[in-house]
């Protein structure tokens, strides 16, 4: 018999699992959350925002060294690593700190150790049961997955290792050219690191619109990255002191090699057979559209289930289910109009349809593309190749997806997505009033390049 009882029980502290136990306790439950690390997650902890504490020092560092474009004389900036990472930590802190407060405020438990679902329906923490009453939302993320022919330990390391490194490497490889293999080495680039980033496919940023990830390589470059793309890594030896390895046919050497090639769902221990919550072929959870699972009561969440594996995806998902749960009236999620943000540099932001998938799929397209150096924001702060590319189907003048690269590309595509969430379409984009000199003229100016009227170009 179980001696602790919720009428809720959340399994994993990311952005999903502590959104989801929140807005549980507003619905008036009573609610424990389960982790077995730091609360925050993965995502807090170690994945997301200490990336982003780490990139904005190198966003910082590159507003130093081009102040002499603007008039300015300044001192060749040096890069203190320790100070970057104790930062780094603060940062980290802050904001695990904040998501502690949080549920202290709405009265959640927080029951430290690894949670698994019982065939009965209910939770063990380490062994010891828990009763639930109404509902288990399983929210643990994903974990990292090697390359063929390498594994990882000593000089092979995930993202999360990269991002916590204590010291700045002289040479780092970076295996995978997507979200987190970008950032990884748009980041460690500018801080003084020869990196070198590999990609298997064509491109970098391979699922991105070829456009966006054209400007986006050629960024990298600039940086100094050495990118090969139709390239696989092989032979990975790690020693001591650095890691090497084989790429079309040359020898390599680093002193870290890091694996962001992909991520897997973190079900291992999770009952999810004896609980008979099914998998699908891809080895994630199968839910519907309220991310119900095939056991009752029990819902899945975030890089669990299908779609994209984004921290917003998982906490709106985290709010579906509990609302769910509760009884209220959901929506389910349209997975497409999700922002996907990439916050190397050049930022990378997109949503919907690639003009290649538009293409494939049958729509009548019509494609607005400007750069930002034809609005006066652009010239203003000095980013004059940054692009905004709007994806349209003339027949109804739907907005089918938007692609930007360059500053502040993961703020301005929130404009392009809400308007779609709003029905409507670019040629409400091209008449919505902007105001000047703003970079969000780019995204106007390319809603009426689609439609066929553009001012500035």
């Amino acid at each position: 018999m179980a001696d602790r009882s919720y009428d809720c029980v959340v399994i994993g502290s990311g952005p999903g699992g502590y959104v989801a136990a929140i807005r549980a306790a507003q619905l008036g439950m009573s609610i424990a959350v389960v982790e077995s690390d730091r609360v925050g997650g993965r995502c807090l902890n170690y994945a997301c925002i200490p990336a982003k504490a780490v990139l904005r020092v190198a966003d910082v560092l590159d507003e130093v060294r081009e102040a002499g474009d603007f008039g300015i004389s300044v001192a060749e900036p040096t890069v203190d690593f320790a100070a970057v990472g104790a930062r780094r930590q603060k940062v980290v802190k802050t904001l695990t700190g904040g998501v502690a407060g949080l549920f202290k405020k709405n009265g959640i438990e927080v029951l430290e150790g690894r949670g698994a679902l019982t065939a009965g329906g209910n939770v063990t923490v380490d062994g010891d049961e828990v009763e639930v009453g109404r509902c288990v939302v399983l929210a643990t993320g994903s974990v990292k997955k090697p390359i063929p022919g390498a594994s990882f330990g000593g000089r092979v390391i995930g993202t999360e290792e990269a991002w916590g490194l204590e010291e700045l490497p002289r040479r780092l490889a970076v295996v995978g050219a997507g979200a987190s293999g970008t950032e990884i080495a748009s980041a460690y680039a500018r801080l003084g690191t020869e990196v070198q980033l590999f990609e298997g496919l064509e491109r970098v940023l391979p699922t991105e619109d070829a456009d966006v990830s054209k400007v986006a390589e050629r960024g990298f470059k600039r940086q100094g990255i050495d990118v090969f793309t139709k390239t696989f890594v092989e032979d990975v030896q790690s020693t001591d002191g650095s890691v090497k390895f084989r790429h079309g046919g040359e020898e390599g050497e680093a002193d870290w090699l890091v694996i962001a090639a992909g991520r897997g769902p973190d079900v291992d221990g999770l009952g999810l057979e004896e609980a008979g919550v099914k998998l699908d072929g891809d080895g994630l959870v199968e839910v519907d559209g309220r991310l119900r699972t095939s056991a009752e009561r029990v819902y899945a969440i975030g890089d669990l289930v299908h779609g994209p594996a984004l921290a917003h995806k998982a906490s709106d998902e985290g709010i579906i289910a509990v609302e769910d749960a509760a009884g209220g009236e959901t929506h389910p999620i349209e997975y497409d109009d999700i922002p996907r943000a990439t916050f190397c540099s050049p930022n990378v932001a997109s949503f919907g349809l690639t003009e290649e998938q538009a293409r494939e799929q049958g729509f009548d397209v019509t494609v607005g593309k400007v750069q930002y150096g034809a609005v006066g924001a652009g010239t203003v702060l000095g980013d004059r190749t940054g692009l905004v590319k709007v994806v349209g189907d003339t027949r109804y003048g739907e907005l089918l997806g938007g692609h930007i690269v360059g500053s502040k590309a993961t703020e301005l595509i929130q404009e392009l997505v809400n308007v779609k969430l709003l029905e409507g379409g670019y040629p409400e984009v091209a008449r919505i009033v902007h105001g000047h000199p703003t970079l969000s003229e780019a995204v106007m100016e390319a809603a009426r390049a689609a439609d066929g009227w553009l001012i500035h170009g």
